[in-house]
């Protein structure tokens, strides 16, 4: 991913400082003006570079060999700890400057925002649209079964639907009489 966005976020600002974009166009230290990237320096980390870098770090941390043989829990948990909340810092700033951006976008251009916006609405509806068209069709499928197994029990018999004591009366009318008792 981050060869991909290689550059996006060249001349990053010290971790721990978040400053808020300035009016007039003006963007973080750290961060690429509205022109555009620009070149990258050469050794300069770039937010993306942080952020996989401490993702890494997080996983060396888990698998090394200190961990494993176990010599000081405390001190390996302490470094671990350090590690996650190293790659949050990095994870809230990287999430920072893409809702600022987001904000520049929706001031700058309301009607894309709005236009992305019916387009997820769009989305939505084809997708529950085709949700009630499984459901629905599940529903028929269960209706025939339904009325195939109804018209099983009644072609046997060709009777209309008995009452609810028509059962217990051909059942005693199978059973033979009971013996009768002296008095």
């Amino acid at each position: 991913m981050a060869s991909s966005m290689g550059g996006m976020f060249p001349g990053q600002q010290p971790p721990g400082q978040t400053t808020v974009g300035a009016p007039g166009g003006q963007s973080q230290p750290g961060f690429p003006g509205p022109g555009g990237p620009g070149p990258r320096a050469p050794g300069s980390n770039t937010l993306v570079d942080e952020l996989e870098a401490s993702f890494e770090a997080c996983f060396a941390s888990l698998v090394s060999q200190d961990y494993v043989n176990g010599t000081d829990q405390e001190e390996i948990r302490t470094g671990v700890d350090q590690c996650i909340q190293k790659f949050l810092d990095v994870a809230r700033q990287t999430e920072c400057f893409f809702l600022q951006k987001r904000l520049q976008l929706s001031v700058q251009k309301p009607e894309q925002v709005v236009k992305e916006d019916v387009s997820e609405l769009r989305n939505e509806l084809q997708r529950k649209e085709m949700l009630v068209q499984k459901h629905l069709a599940k529903l028929h499928h269960w209706q025939q079964v339904l009325e195939d197994v109804s018209g099983q029990q009644r072609k046997p018999t060709d009777l209309p639907p008995p009452g609810p004591l028509a059962f217990l009366e051909q059942a005693s009318a199978s059973l033979p009489p009971a013996p009768l008792k002296p008095n």
